[in-house]
């Protein structure tokens, strides 16, 4: 039985050199991306049994994401070999490594789910599914999915989302609309300071935990880029740090967290249900084994998550 269900986009990221402006030609290195695409590897790689739940386009940019997941061993029987175009994302980089995106994501593949490509996937026959980012967020596959996750929940799994805001493709008031079904849906909830900034500017992120767990989410992690996360398991908060590190890029780093978290949690015997049995200074140790993990992506360029040897 494979212990993690992964839902949502795969994503074609076209990363823009600097120094091309005026020269009349612009070179794009293309790298296989998308939220759930890098959670769904950085768990493989670190050795949890994983399932990719995508809608997988057809030539080049799809082929190159399916290698990409076959590769890493992420198991995909459940995926859905889709007629639409691949999602492409141009990527560009500010000089602290972090990326904006221009998506081109009008009728491909990742958002037209229908009830038979979801039902590929027995909610009850795994410990966790997560879910979230854009795929969650665009109609008409978002809703189809709370549905399944809705299910997951009654079967016994864990259900773990990470919104990954996108400002520039989904506007943040329908995250803001759709944000309290997700918060009831989830048992872990994972968002950066980033996203809590574009849902709440302003917001504490002390106030956003106290919000989601009045709505039952258990556990909720903000990441802070540097300084680490903030932990709140019912309420009860600590603040892991981040490694000093000088990072290539922070590309695919938040996803390289989840990874860790999920792994560190299933390995330890605490993924499934509502996390009954889950301590603070477990996720304490969860979340210092997420934040190496993410650290070591940043070390590299583009959403490489490492394999568990390098961690």
């Amino acid at each position: 039985m494979n212990h993690i269900a992964v839902i949502g986009e795969a994503v074609a990221d076209a990363f823009l050199p600097s120094g091309q402006a005026g020269t009349g030609v612009l070179d794009l290195r293309v790298r296989p991306g998308g939220s759930p695409v890098n959670t769904a590897v950085g768990l493989s790689r670190l050795g949890t049994p994983t399932t990719f739940l995508g809608r997988l386009a057809t030539g080049p940019l799809g082929d190159l994401i399916r290698d990409h997941l076959a590769g890493s061993k992420v198991d995909l029987s459940a995926a859905v070999t889709a007629a639409e175009p691949a999602t492409l994302a141009i990527a560009s980089l500010d000089p602290g490594g972090r990326a904006a995106y221009a998506f081109y994501a009008d009728g491909t593949a990742d958002w037209q789910w229908t009830p038979d490509e979801l039902a590929r996937l027995d909610p009850g026959g795994v410990r966790c599914v997560h879910a979230g980012s854009m795929a969650l967020a665009r109609d008409p596959g978002g809703p189809l999915i709370e549905t399944l996750l809705g299910a997951a929940r009654e079967a016994g799994a864990t259900v773990s989302i990470d919104p990954n805001v996108r400002p520039s493709f989904v506007a943040p008031d329908l995250y803001r609309e759709r944000l309290g079904r997700w918060t009831t849906l989830a048992d872990l909830f994972r968002l950066s300071d980033e996203d809590l900034e574009h849902l709440w500017p302003g917001a504490a992120p002390e106030r956003a935990c106290d919000a989601f767990h009045r709505d039952g989410v258990r556990l909720v992690v903000v990441t802070l880029g540097a300084r680490g996360a903030l932990v709140s398991l019912d309420g009860a908060r600590v603040t892991v740090p981040a490694p000093a590190i000088d990072p290539v890029d922070t590309v695919g780093a938040g996803d390289a967290f989840n990874a860790g978290l999920l792994h560190w949690l299933d390995e330890h015997g605490r993924l499934g249900g509502r996390l009954p049995d889950l301590t603070l200074d477990e996720v304490e140790r969860a979340v210092e084994f997420a934040v190496k993990n993410a650290a070591r992506t940043c070390l590299v360029p583009g959403a490489d998550p490492p394999w568990r040897g390098d961690v």
